[in-house]
């Protein structure tokens, strides 16, 4: 099995990324002002911090504890929170008092999200602010299974975009939600930019400076994925450390995964498909093994390994068929035969019956040295 030290254009490649702006982010400062029941509130701070906490604590605590009661008497310190959390126990009655904050909450004009412990039915008597009640979450067991996940997933949804790195950082209890997206969402950019990239590689010419490139692009955005999840997971922010710690971890398949890829996409038309799985399996396997390794400093076994990349390779099949119809879709209408069914890249090919002109490839072809076929 080869080692990271024998792909020395790999480490290359990686000490061009420039992580400077993910770690700023990362330190971005949130403050979530959670407003409730006394009950309830110890309920959601149990289940925000309740997860995989193997690197300590890290930052300051972004929750502020505020009950009901107080509302009134702290709304200026509140106004200087992130997002509003209102945290309500619907088996548990209100005094008038604590009705009366709801008012006071409404009027500080923040992002809100009301989380209901217990049940879906607010206690007799109490109706919350429509503006309030606009996002909510319902827990009717602290205890459950999912509990965890439903909260932080819906805090995740109210945070901007750019403070849900920091949030998860502090927050075990956001760990798993937000590594869970960022596996997904970077196998899916890995494989719509593999795709994206295989059409120019069908001209042979092109095939090799092209799959380079693209090895090139697909290690980075892989390497900054397994750095945002060792950030969110709480590890010291160095960047190189966290690489060469998770290499071992990842092991020579990383590399060979991203050399199979490439060589894939050099068969014309057939590679396509091949192409776009191996891309979202290989960051998708890559994510699920960081993960396990920074969450609980567990190594998977290569059949745990290889279960993963076979799911995953389906799935991303999946994904590059899906892709093949919406780039048909978007075809011109004059490049599509009527008769026939629509190819992409045989009707390039063909010369157009309705101007009789050469088709882009064909063009492309009368510029090259050498043969033109």
């Amino acid at each position: 099995m080869p080692k990271w030290t024998d792909f020395g254009n790999f480490w290359a490649t990686l000490r061009e990324v420039d992580v400077s702006a993910i770690r700023a982010e990362a330190d971005r400062p949130v403050v979530i002002a959670c407003v409730g029941h006394v009950d309830a509130l110890d309920t959601v701070s149990s289940l925000l911090h309740a997860g995989a906490d193997r690197y300590g604590p890290v930052g300051i605590e972004p929750l502020e504890m505020v009950p009901l009661a107080q509302v009134a008497e702290r709304a200026n310190a509140l106004r200087g929170a992130t997002m509003l959390v209102v945290c309500v126990d619907t088996r548990t009655p209100l005094v008038q008092r604590e009705v009366d904050s709801f008012s006071q909450i409404e009027r500080l004009s923040m992002p809100a999200l009301v989380v209901l412990i217990g049940g879906a039915t607010l206690p007799a008597g109490v109706t919350l602010p429509r503006a309030i009640a606009a996002a909510s979450v319902v827990i009717p067991d602290q205890a459950a299974l999912d509990a965890p996940d439903k909260l932080a997933s819906a805090v995740l949804d109210r945070l901007p975009a750019e403070l849900q790195l920091s949030a998860a950082r502090r927050l075990a209890g956001l760990r798993n939600v937000y590594v869970r997206e960022l596996v997904n969402s970077s196998s899916v950019t890995n494989a719509t930019y593999a795709f994206a990239s295989s059409i120019p590689e069908q001209i042979p010419v092109l095939s090799v400076p092209f799959a380079v490139t693209d090895m090139i692009v697909l290690t980075k955005n892989q390497a900054i994925m397994v750095y945002r999840m060792a950030l969110a997971f709480g590890a010291p922010p160095d960047f190189q450390n966290r690489i060469v710690e998770i290499a071992p971890v990842i092991g020579g398949g990383f590399v060979w995964r991203q050399v199979a890829r490439s060589l894939v996409g050099m068969i014309p038309i057939w590679g396509i498909i091949p192409k776009v799985a191996i891309s979202y399996s290989g960051t998708y396997a890559t994510g699920i093994i960081a993960w396990r390794w920074f969450a609980y400093g567990e190594i998977l076994s290569a059949a745990q390994v290889r279960k993963i990349t076979a799911e995953a390779m389906g799935i991303g099949r999946t994904r590059a068929k899906e892709l093949i119809e919406q780039a048909r879709k978007f075809q011109p209408k004059k490049s599509r035969p009527a008769d026939t069914e629509v190819k992409l890249l045989t009707d390039e090919a063909a010369t157009d019956s309705a101007t009789g002109k050469p088709s882009l490839l064909d063009r492309v072809r009368a510029m090259l040295p050498g043969k033109r076929a």
